[in-house]
């Protein structure tokens, strides 16, 4: 690009300067993250059919459709694939849990939208599901940690429901990553384990009735 400058002798000078914008590399970048995009894509299918620990990047590379070398330039591993996943996952379940909510509702029906939602949403997930089973049958280490990544952003997600409610005064004053943490857990073992247990599944309402029941009723009778 051109541009005019005066000097000190009030001459003009022509100088050059870069370009804003290296479309060049604006077009590797998307190139970059594209090719992230289809091992991602391709990673999640493998994990879903054969579980993390019994993918390998050989066979990442080959649903992608590109070499092995493709994917090592994108990642370091296998585990950081996995991470870049959950990551993304959690984005979507924060991305479900913030739609759950409705201006015109209670706070305590929200609160217990958002939860069930994004847990069947958990439940429902083909790559959730086995890697939840990995867990429960050999405990993969890493599979582990990334449930514990995910699991801790939805109890952060409660949390701050939980506070927001409590500057309201829509309960009473509680140390809200200790109720979060309960309360999620209390889901978990509505949702999924009792579902388990008994083969039953519980409907929205149902578990909407235990949650009144148990976090803001009380069992003993006035």
């Amino acid at each position: 690009m051109w541009l005019f400058r005066w000097s000190d002798y009030d001459t003009i000078i022509l100088v050059t300067r870069e370009p804003l914008y290296n479309f060049g590399q604006n077009q590797e970048v998307e190139k970059v993250d594209e090719r992230k995009k289809i091992i991602m894509e391709a990673a999640k299918k493998s994990f879903a059919l054969f579980g993390y620990k019994g993918t390998t990047v050989d066979q990442i590379a080959k649903i992608a459709g590109i070499g092995k070398g493709s994917v090592y330039i994108s990642f370091n591993n296998k585990e950081e694939i996995l991470r870049e996943i959950i990551v993304s996952l959690i984005e979507e379940m924060k991305q479900l849990a913030s739609e759950s909510i409705r201006p015109e509702r209670e706070f305590y029906a929200n609160l217990h939208s958002t939860i069930y939602n994004v847990l069947i949403f958990r439940k429902e997930h083909q790559l959730l599901r086995k890697l939840l089973d990995e867990i429960d049958s050999i405990g993969t280490k890493v599979v582990s940690d990334a449930f514990q990544l995910l699991e801790s952003e939805v109890i952060s997600f409660i949390k701050e429901r939980l506070d927001i409610a409590m500057t309201k005064g829509y309960i009473k004053r509680c140390n809200t990553e200790l109720t979060a943490f309960v309360v999620f857990k209390l889901y978990i073992a509505i949702v999924i384990e009792w579902e388990q247990k008994t083969n039953e599944e519980m409907s929205n309402e149902e578990v909407e009735q235990l949650f009144r029941l148990f976090l803001l009723e009380g069992l003993i009778k006035e």
